[in-house]
């Protein structure tokens, strides 16, 4: 039957294995109410055993091996029979660590005070007991050491270590959100980059432009400074022939009639051949 708890709250840090607790406890009460036909009357009781191996060994591993629940988390579990701790304190001691029950170990409970035959290593077995099984709890081999016995000591879903599942699960799942945020990380890299890269281009863009603009700027003061230079070379090499200033025209003239009232004069002193001769 499914364990009992009590009206206390569990302690912080049991939402890490209740999921899993809660569909064993679900799949125990299934199994107890399943149908007993067609079934050995040993056989139809496997389901306890071992689904109270598989929720011990949960809660085991969960605590020793992956150290995912505190102290008080276990301690709960082992005081509302969650976990069976006399399986777990068996556990403990060399040669029993994968243990499918107490039951087996108990001389009580088989013929001439031995164990159960799930204790033998297979190596020690005779042919016709390889494959044999416990008759109270369906395991198959859960003796100790290399090849001593089968990986999953029931042979179905309920021998399975379903702390090792999900701790690999959980890994799993941290590497995909690994992966998919180097992913975005690398995706916004490469924006930036190209962000970065289109900034360089309209910077470039702009320098081109703004070159243009100046060479078209020194092209204007060169047409100016060639006007210049043209009035420049008047000065330097004086006025046109023909630019003769107003004052230079109206002296000339005045010599010239100057020169035409001297001979006039000249010839009005002069006396005449006939006045000389005479």
């Amino acid at each position: 039957m499914p364990p009992r708890r009590s009206n206390k709250p569990p302690p912080p840090g049991y939402d890490v294995i209740e999921p899993i607790i809660e569909a064993l406890e679900n799949e125990l009460r299934d199994k107890v109410k399943e149908s007993n036909v067609n079934k050995r009357n040993t056989e139809s009781i496997w389901p306890v055993h071992q689904i109270n191996w598989q929720r011990t060994r949960y809660v085991y591993d969960m605590y020793y091996t992956y150290k995912r629940i505190s102290k008080k988390v276990y301690d709960y579990c082992l005081k509302n029979k969650i976990a069976d701790a006399g399986l777990i304190a068996k556990w403990k001691k060399p040669g029993y660590e994968r243990l499918c029950s107490t039951y087996v170990i108990n001389p009580a409970n088989y013929k001439f005070g031995t164990t159960s035959i799930c204790r033998v290593p297979i190596k020690d077995r005779g042919e016709n007991a390889k494959t044999a099984q416990d008759p109270t709890t369906g395991c198959l081999g859960c003796a100790s050491g290399k090849d001593a016995g089968p990986r999953n000591i029931f042979g179905n879903k309920y021998g399975q270590n379903l702390a090792a599942v999900q701790i690999a699960r959980e890994r799993r799942m941290e590497a995909i959100a690994a992966k998919r945020e180097a992913q975005r990380l690398k995706e916004m890299e490469e924006e930036r980059q190209e962000e970065l890269k289109q900034q360089a281009l309209q910077e470039m863009e702009a320098a081109a432009a703004a070159a243009a603009k100046s060479k078209e700027d020194e092209g204007d003061g060169e047409s100016e400074t060639d006007d210049e230079d043209d009035t420049d070379d008047e000065d330097d090499y004086g006025p046109s022939p023909w630019a003769v200033s107003t004052k230079l025209q109206t002296e000339s003239e005045a010599i010239a009639e100057g020169d035409g009232e001297s001979e006039t004069d000249d010839e009005d002193e002069r006396p005449s051949k006939k006045a000389r001769a005479s």
